[in-house]
């Protein structure tokens, strides 16, 4: 079987999942975008594929929804 990778990824002020070279959906947390992330991977994972997730952590600067704080 093929390999399914989901990023989970900034876009703009919001995250995204970057699957297939594609974001189709914004999310306003890294969390929700997360979720909807592992739940693609766990239809993938019982067609037989082998699964990647990725998120990024938190960056220095970062507040706690994982944007930049305001200067």
């Amino acid at each position: 079987m093929s390999l399914a990778q989901y990023a989970i990824v900034p876009v703009e002020d919001e995250w995204g999942v970057l699957h297939d070279g594609d974001v189709k959906n914004r999310y306003a947390t890294k969390e929700a975008a997360f979720e909807t992330a592992v739940l693609a991977a766990t239809l993938a994972l019982r067609q037989g594929h082998e699964v990647h997730v990725s998120v990024p952590g938190r960056e220095q600067g970062e507040g706690t929804l994982g944007f930049k704080a305001a200067p």
